[in-house]
Parts: C-alpha cells; structure tokens; sequence
C-alpha cells in the first residue's frame, strides 16, 4: 500500500503524487487503468478480486485493474499489472477514459480517472491469488444481465463503464 500515485485534475495534469492509502482515504482523483480481455468468442475475462483487497475484495470485476506508475509508459504498467495478477500477455488497446467517484463501506473513496484498455487472447489466465481468488469468461449480455440481478456483486467501476464498453465493441463489430 506504500506506492505513490499520480493526482490529477479533472483535465489530466499532472498536479503530484500521494501515497495510495492516503488518496484513498481522502478521495483525491488520481489516474488509473482498467483492462478488457476478450477470447476468441467474443466473452470478457472477469476476475473475482481476491477476499483481502484493500476495497471491493471478493466483486466481480474486470480482467485487471491498477494505477499507472509515475515515470513509467502506462502500457508497460498494464503489461506488467496483467501478467502479476492473472498470468497473461497480451497487446491492448486504449478505448475510452472517464471519471467516477465512489465510496466504500470501510471509509475508503475510489476517485479516478480510469483509462479503459481491451485486448484478445485465448490464454488461460493464471491468476495470483493474493490479487483474484477466481476467473471467468462471459458474454457481455449474460454479464449485463448478471448485473442487474445481483449488482452487489461486481465493482463500481465496472458497472459504470460496461455501458461504454458494449457501444465501442460493438463499433468495432460493425
């Protein structure tokens, strides 16, 4: 929990860097990353997060999600983020940005701004259990359904954006 992260303004600059249980204590906005793996048939990868996550421990939520590394190229963060939490390499591709701010249970705020990445692969995930406890592929309809049935199940973000990443996958459909 004692890494730095990078504190932004709504525009996107740079304003300095706090370490991460503190932004998240504060709710400061900061950058962040959500990656979209989609297999050969078209259905995402989810990863259960694992029970002891700092927040959302045990949702459902995207193939993986993290914060960019100051100094670093963020597709080398996403490239590296997605091999440590679920043993997979694979090229992505940025969508989409957006903002959402929400509060947790246990005191804590998620305040970022989350860049959106998809990518392809037919690999297995591999996941470290200390970041998901377990793993599934799923249609996006049956995923949107799933949601409005149990929404206490998956992440906030995730059920924010998944409008947006519909409409864009099915652009690149057409």
């Amino acid at each position: 929990m004692n890494d730095l992260l990078i504190l932004v303004d709504e525009n996107d600059n740079e304003i300095g860097l706090m370490e991460k249980l503190s932004v998240h204590e504060s709710g400061s906005l900061h950058r962040a990353f959500s990656v979209f793996i989609f297999n050969s048939k078209g259905q995402l990868l989810l990863q259960q997060r694992a029970n002891d996550k700092y927040h959302s421990g045990g949702l459902w939520s995207n193939t993986c999600c993290s914060h960019p590394v100051n100094g670093q190229e963020i597709k080398s963060t996403i490239k590296k983020r997605l091999k440590e939490e679920m043993g997979i390499e694979c090229e992505t591709d940025f969508q989409f940005s957006f903002i959402y701010k929400t509060q947790f249970g246990n005191g804590l705020t998620e305040h970022e701004l989350d860049y959106v990445y998809f990518g392809k692969s037919d690999e297995l995930p591999e996941p470290n259990i200390l970041e998901a406890k377990d793993w599934k592929y799923i249609s996006l309809d049956n995923l949107q359904k799933a949601i409005e049935q149990n929404p206490q199940d998956y992440s906030s973000w995730l059920k924010i954006c998944l409008p947006e990443v519909i409409k864009r996958i099915h652009q690149q459909k057409q």
